[in-house]
């Protein structure tokens, strides 16, 4: 008979090992949070105290674009001002409410909405017309302009991102952004210079227009489903610009936020008892008693009379 025996294998995991094992942050467990982007994000310089440091964070969901004004404190985060797509039709936009040009408008909503907030609104107005070129705020000469940096999260910054429309929004609106042009739609890898036009044309949605006019002329059945809203809205490829650029006025009349009118919840048809108070279980068994007492004194009678013939 042979016998192997197994060869010497050392515990790389010993009971050191675990007792000294510390877990990550949560959220970095859940993939959420890039904590190396953060920390560098959010640190203040010593000689500033308390001074919060803002950051303008954009999110996309499936059906909705999250733009805010965080800062960060021991607390937690603090968000001074937010804007959402869902927002847009509001101020006449309707459809589209994720792509490049909704993306643009949100940006825009919530540079306007955090100046008036601040009461800079009529001194920083901004870039009021969009024209697709590189803009930056100067400073005046009472109050500096309100400065964030772009937070874009766990997002792949790929040259023409919905999230540096965003970003453009904000800067037309007047806020100041530390950036770069070569990340905006239209930016020439190889020329490295800003297409101008190619820019104006996603801010206004012309390239959502431009599919629209392809599938009018290739696919029709397509079209009819995948552009069924704009269809029911009566929105043809050739005014989407001037849509945008009523959307872009509405918004710089009035950037506050919108009130909701809920209308009251409907009685909906109980298929339970309703729950009693203490009061009325205590009226409830004193009236099944005095019924008891009764009936038991009726039966007692009854008897009597019986007794008696």
């Amino acid at each position: 008979m042979f016998f192997f025996s197994q060869p010497f294998v050392k515990s790389q995991k010993s009971r050191a090992y675990f007792k000294r094992y510390q877990v990550k942050f949560k959220r970095r467990r859940e993939g959420k949070t890039d904590y190396r982007a953060r920390i560098r994000l959010i640190n203040q310089d010593k000689n500033k105290y308390n001074t919060p440091k803002y950051r303008f964070v954009v999110r996309f969901t499936n059906k909705d674009i999250i733009a805010q004004i965080i800062s960060a404190s021991i607390a937690g985060d603090m968000v001074m001002a937010a804007a959402y797509a869902h927002e847009l039709p509001h101020y006449g936009l309707e459809v589209g409410l994720t792509n490049y040009a909704a993306a643009y408008c949100t940006g825009l909503l919530l540079a306007r909405r955090v100046l008036k907030k601040l009461e800079m609104d009529e001194e920083y107005e901004g870039n009021v017309e969009a024209t697709g070129e590189d803009y930056s705020v100067e400073p005046s000469e009472s109050r500096r302009p309100f400065r964030a940096l772009l937070d874009v999260g766990l997002l792949r910054t790929t040259t023409g991102n919905r999230v540096f429309g965003a970003l453009k929004g904000a800067l037309d609106g007047g806020l100041d952004i530390p950036h770069s042009e070569k990340r905006f739609a239209g930016f020439d890898k190889e020329s490295k210079q800003l297409d101008a036009e190619v820019h104006r044309k996603y801010v206004y949605g012309g390239h959502v227009a431009a599919y629209m006019r392809t599938l009018m002329e290739d696919e029709p059945e397509r079209y009819q489903t995948h552009f069924s809203e704009y269809i029911k809205r009566e929105i043809e490829p050739d005014s989407i610009e001037e849509m945008y650029k009523k959307v872009h006025a509405a918004i710089r009349a009035d950037p506050t936020p919108k009130k909701i009118v809920k209308e009251p919840p409907k009685e909906h048809k109980r298929y339970n008892l309703k729950k009693l108070t203490y009061e009325e279980r205590k009226a409830k068994l004193i009236e099944r008693l005095n019924a008891l007492n009764s009936t038991a004194g009726a039966d007692d009678d009854e008897e009597d009379d019986e007794d008696d013939e």
